[in-house]
Order: structure tokens, then C-alpha cells, then sequence
């Protein structure tokens, strides 16, 4: 039976994985786009049973537990252009994580996190825009071994701007996530992220989130699904 494990210095919540770079290594495990279904917050450090069913579908469990469940999709996504990376920096400034952050170890978003250890990817408003950007330079912990960044982490760095996107306050979980990645960028490149709205029903809000090169061009694209918690106590046990 083939398993997968998330160490534990990928967490988003500390005691789970981040959502996007899980979703990264379920990613690996098909030739097509995948959009995962976050059943149960993945658990770290733990093996996941990967079952490959009909219709190429995944499962990942935990025992009988089921984690996460990824289908096949097909991503028709049109991301706003790139504000470029200089008004991505001057936008990361007004990131809200700095002031409160819920998980300031989280590997892609935390402010907590060092240089060489987290993606450090501090999203915040870009005036008159609609969308929030982040610069980002890949370090070379993320080399996939050509000088290119892993797919995972491709993966990962399109979760959290995404919530930065759709909320400043209350907190959300990550429902799913479709995620393709065109094109991996170079370790040192300057990249830029972004993220926006789509849309909203009720307590699930949508974000579209991009990364682009040096040169403005796209070079990954995600759509997530946020969920408001029905109550704090529900987010509070999602979360541990």
C-alpha cells in the first residue's frame, strides 16, 4: 500500500499539515489536475494510506479515518495580471498577519517562520486593485535538484494568499483546493503571488490565487473553497 507522511516543519495550524503543500503532495501522486477535498485537517509525522480507486479518484486515510479525497478537474481560471513584483513588496507591508496572525508558524504564511525554514509569503492589499500580492524569491531548500522549485512547494505557495484574499478577521479552514502548476520557477527567481475574490454563498468563499515569474508571466493558478466555522468550537477542533 503506497502511504504518504507530512513532516512536521510543513504545518499550517501546528498540529496539522498547510493546506496547499499537502494538496502539493497529493498533487504528485496523479498525472492530471486534481482538485482535494480536505475531509479531516492532515494529520503530521503520520503515515496516510493512498488508495487509487475508479475514475482516478485518491483517497488518503488515516486508518478508517478518511483525510482527503482528490478527483480529477479541470481548472478554467483567468488570474488578474501581476502587479509586478516592486508593488508586490510595497503591498506585503500592510499584510495582516503581522499584527495577529492565528498560526505565525505556519509554513507558508508565518511570520514566525526564518528565512531557509518558511515560505514566508506575506500577502497584503494592493491599492484600488481587488487583489493582495506578495513577493516571493525561492530559497534553495525548495530545489527539486535542476535549480527549480519543487511542485509541492509551487503548490504551497497558492494556499494563503488566497485567505488573504477573502478575510482579514474571522477565521476560515480550507475546504479544497484545485491547483495546476504550469511551469516551476527558478530558486532566486523573483516571483510575484497574488490572490482575489471570486465569490461567495453563505459560509464558503472562493479565492483564485496565481504566481508569476520575474518576467510577469504566469506560471501557476489555484482556486480554493474557504469555509466560515458554524461555531469557534468547531474551528478550534478542525485545527488541533
Amino acid at each position: 500500500m503506497k502511504t504518504i507522511s507530512i513532516a512536521k516543519s510543513f504545518c499550517g495550524p501546528p498540529t496539522s499539515a498547510n493546506g496547499g503543500y499537502f494538496v502539493g503532495r497529493v498533487g504528485n501522486l496523479s498525472t492530471q489536475t486534481l482538485t482535494v477535498r480536505l475531509i479531516q485537517p492532515p494529520p503530521l509525522e503520520t503515515e496516510l494510506e493512498v488508495a487509487e480507486l475508479a475514475e482516478n479518484l485518491i483517497e488518503l486515510r488515516e486508518g478508517e479515518k478518511l483525510i482527503a479525497q482528490g478527483r480529477p478537474a479541470q481548472l478554467d481560471l483567468i488570474p488578474p495580471p501581476s502587479p509586478g513584483y516592486l508593488q508586490a513588496v510595497d503591498a506585503s507591508r500592510h499584510y495582516y498577519g503581522f499584527n495577529q496572525h492565528a498560526f505565525p508558524t505556519c509554513f507558508v504564511c508565518g511570520p514566525a517562520r526564518l528565512r531557509g525554514d518558511g515560505l514566508r509569503i506575506f500577502a497584503g492589499p494592493v491599492a484600488g486593485s481587488g487583489i493582495v500580492a506578495a513577493p516571493w524569491v525561492p530559497e534553495p531548500f525548495l530545489d527539486r535538484g535542476d535549480g527549480k522549485v519543487k511542485p509541492e512547494f509551487m503548490t504551497a505557495a497558492l494556499d494563503c494568499p488566497g485567505y488573504s484574499a477573502v478575510t482579514s478577521g474571522p477565521l476560515m479552514l480550507l475546504g479544497e483546493l484545485t491547483a495546476h502548476v504550469d511551469r516551476c520557477v527558478h530558486i532566486g527567481e523573483r516571483c510575484t503571488v497574488i490572490g482575489w475574490r471570486i465569490g461567495r454563498s453563505g459560509r464558503r468563499h472562493i479565492a483564485g490565487t496565481a504566481v508569476f515569474d520575474d518576467e510577469d508571466e504566469l506560471c501557476a493558478r489555484a482556486q480554493a473553497t474557504w469555509i466560515e466555522p458554524s461555531s469557534p468550537a468547531q474551528f478550534k477542533q478542525s485545527s488541533a
